[in-house]
């Protein structure tokens, strides 16, 4: 089938003069002079054989023009979603993961190196934010988040299983007999887990341990995981921690779980993307990695 369509170049410099109310701004979107835009919008009234402006003091939409201009609009988005994906395509394009800056830091970078080294043909660009992606407009291949499970359209696979366990230095560690010894401590709080209502105060998880409190309990407080952690590290008191941000610190013995204590939770990191973005397959490398990567993570 024959796309009978409107000279495009036309269409754009008339979709940007409409959107702008202006042709001088229209021409400095698109790096031409108001003479050229000028000229486009006229060869499409001339193609269409009607007016799209009102001639005056104040550029104005015609009503046909005011009624087509978002879906006008609309086209323009999805050509330049579409030219992303295609950018994206490239396999020799950058490999663009968007991921919650503490999980980078205290999990996937140091896990980094092997899967550079299956596959040094890919060059992986890690976006560290905590903000959600839009696939749509941003070049970006795929996300990990955390949480009980994305509730969108994308495709979404749990990297791991998670739970939120108390941790500290080796030498406070061995010095703690029981859960009764806790009040006794200086109790470490990572204050930016307060959005999160499954993450439990320290009055909570004494409570689930079946702890009593004689008194009031010694709590430092700080707005950052990493914060929290590396205080545990130098023996400045007790965390709770997600075990995945601390698995590497209990593997290289920085840090010892306390009691054998876990406390079960629905959240998770989970990998994120459009389905259609697994046939890529600098894609499906790095998804297939981290899956693995996940899987040889040791249980809470």
């Amino acid at each position: 089938m024959t796309r009978r369509l409107p000279p495009l170049t036309a269409l754009r410099a008339f979709e940007a003069a409409a959107r702008q109310r202006s042709f001088t701004r229209a021409a400095a979107e698109l790096h031409v002079t108001p003479a050229a835009i000028s000229q486009q919008v006229k060869q499409l009234e001339d193609y269409f054989g009607l007016p799209l402006f009102k001639r005056g003091k104040r550029l104005s939409l015609t009503e046909s023009a005011h009624v087509n201009l978002p879906f006008l609009s609309e086209a323009f988005d999805l050509l330049e979603r579409a030219a992303a994906r295609l950018r994206m395509d490239r396999q020799d394009a950058p490999l663009v993961v968007s991921v919650p800056p503490t999980f980078a830091s205290r999990w996937l970078v140091g896990r980094l190196d092997d899967f550079q080294t299956r596959h040094p043909e890919i060059e992986l660009r890690l976006l560290a934010t905590r903000r959600l992606v839009d696939f749509m407009i941003e070049d970006v291949d795929m996300a990990v988040r955390f949480g009980s499970g994305p509730n969108t359209d994308l495709s979404a696979e749990q990297l791991m299983p998670e739970a939120i366990i108390p941790v500290a230095a080796p030498r406070l560690a061995a010095s703690l007999k029981s859960a009764d010894d806790l009040p006794a401590c200086t109790l470490l709080h990572d204050d930016g887990n307060a959005w999160d209502p499954a993450f439990p105060d320290w009055e909570r998880l004494l409570a689930t341990l079946g702890v009593k409190q004689n008194g009031p309990l010694r709590i430092r407080h700080f707005g950052d995981t990493n914060l929290v952690i590396q205080a545990a590290s130098a023996g400045l008191g007790v965390a709770l921690a997600w075990h995945s941000l601390v698995v590497d610190d209990l593997a290289a013995g920085r840090l010892v779980q306390l009691f054998d204590s876990a406390l079960p939770t629905e959240h998770r990191y989970h990998l994120v993307m459009p389905a259609d973005r697994l046939v890529i397959p600098k894609v499906a490398a790095f998804r297939n990695w981290l899956l693995e990567q996940g899987m040889l993570q040791a249980a809470p």
